[in-house]
Formats: C-alpha cells, structure tokens, sequence
C-alpha cells in the first residue's frame, strides 16, 4: 500500500500529539485524516473482496477489472 498524502499527515500529526496537545485545527486535521484513511482502507479491502469473488467464479473478465481498479487506487 503506498504512502498517500493523508498517510504523511497523519503521522505528522501523530508525532505532533505525543509531544504536547494538537491545537483545534490541528484536531480536525487529524480526524479528517482518520475518516479518509478509513473510506480509503474499506475502498481497497472491498475491491479485494470482489477480486476474491470474481476468482472464485472463475469470472476472468471481472477480475481483471476489479484488479485493474485496485491498481489505480494503491498507485
């Protein structure tokens, strides 16, 4: 999985809180960074999901989309 712009903040933000408190808007950034980490990571295991549903229909065709998808969401 690579490192996106939000993975970077997030960190950022990460050491920024076990230094002293984040200020309000720091705050918000970090939850904001938390929500799309998560609709990224559900994005991703859900695509994941249906690549193993297509394997295990032998559905070539749909696999090759759905892995084509995943590809264009890690890069």
């Amino acid at each position: 999985m690579p490192i996106l712009p939000v993975h970077e903040r997030l960190a950022e933000l990460w050491v920024i809180r076990s230094r002293r408190p984040l200020t309000e808007a720091e705050e918000t950034d970090f939850e904001h960074c938390l929500a799309l980490n998560a609709s990224y990571c559900r994005q991703l295991a859900h695509l994941k999901n249906l690549s193993l549903l297509a394997a295990m229909t032998n559905d070539i065709e749909w696999q090759h989309e759905i892995c084509s998808r995943i590809e264009k969401l890690t890069r």
